[in-house]
């Protein structure tokens, strides 16, 4: 077992919701300077793509969790890390998570990987890149789990590896989690909700008459996240959503890290067979972490999910 496997916060974070508020709200991360790129997809929306490059003959491609974009620190942490090692970095906002709200109706979700798919194929029709690795942090590491599942052994094989944190694999029970506790579960209520009605004013035939109802995620996506993406409902989308049913069919080596004590994941999915009998899975449950937490003190500006990172990738290329 790698020395990285394992991880202690330190004596500030006492709990697992200080682990999870402390970086999210305290931590600045200077010296990122991205250059920003425009592309588009083929139902003639937009994605904003933020690079960092040096003429590296390796990429890492960063996907953020819901309701974040690439200005968030943990995303900032992850691309300096990696650009500081010679990578070149790639970190995408979903649509409308950028400045500018996205012109078509929908938005996005856990299980849209045809827009990670649009920017992995950009990233390869460059033609830069010897290999191509894959980072992912909550919703992220979801869509990029069910990613690399879709595509199995039809992924292209400039990709290389992945690591992704803080993975919802079951989406229902971690909806269900996350919904105990009311900080939380309203902030992204609150933050989405709002998202809703931006979007009415640019697509007026977004309905928002009972958007004011609405109190929990699940109401959310039973009333906007699955009718705007042709799921039935909110629970069809998490059945068809769910990284857990795509594990099984990934082909490349992937670390799922996930603490113990996250506040927004179903504990219980860590027990799934998938985890364990997938030969390029190396699945790790620290016991500590909270939510895309892992603070480290004194690494350098490092935190642990960026070293870990950082040591698998740089070990597990093929």
């Amino acid at each position: 077992m790698s020395p990285l496997s394992s991880y202690t916060p330190p004596r500030l974070l006492f709990t697992n919701h200080l682990e999870t508020i402390y970086p999210a709200l305290l931590r600045k991360v200077d010296g990122v300077n991205y250059r920003r790129e425009r592309i588009y997809t083929p139902d003639k929306d937009f994605l904003d793509l933020d690079w960092m490059e040096q003429k590296a003959s390796n990429l890492v491609i960063i996907s953020h969790g819901l309701e974040g974009n690439t200005q968030r620190a943990y995303i900032k942490g992850m691309a300096k890390a990696f650009f500081e090692m010679g990578y070149d970095v790639l970190a995408w906002n979903y649509r409308g998570c950028s400045e500018e709200m996205n012109w078509q109706l929908r938005f996005y979700h856990s299980g849209a990987t045809d827009d990670l798919d649009v920017v992995v194929q950009h990233a390869l029709n460059t033609k830069k890149y010897q290999s191509i690795s894959l980072v992912g942090f909550s919703l992220g590491g979801n869509l990029t789990l069910k990613y690399l599942g879709e595509q199995s052994s039809n992924l292209h094989p400039t990709i290389s590896n992945s690591v992704v944190f803080s993975v919802p694999l079951d989406l229902h029970a971690s909806c269900l989690t996350i919904s105990k506790y009311f900080l939380y579960s309203q902030r992204f209520v609150r933050s989405l909700k709002k998202k809703v009605i931006d979007k009415a004013k640019l697509k007026p035939e977004l309905e928002i008459s009972g958007i004011d109802k609405i109190r929990t995620l699940i109401q959310f996506d039973d009333a906007y996240t699955a009718p705007l993406h042709q799921f039935g409902n909110a629970l069809e989308y998490y059945e068809a959503c769910s990284s857990i049913r795509f594990i099984d069919h990934i082909e490349i080596p992937t670390l799922i890290v996930n603490a113990q004590n996250d506040p927004f994941l179903d504990h219980a999915t860590h027990h799934h067979p998938s985890l364990f009998k997938n030969p390029n899975i190396k699945f790790e449950n620290p016991k500590f972490g909270g939510h895309v937490g892992f603070t480290l003190f004194n690494q350098n500006g490092l935190y642990w999910s960026e070293l870990r990172a950082l040591n698998f990738i740089n070990t597990s290329h093929v």
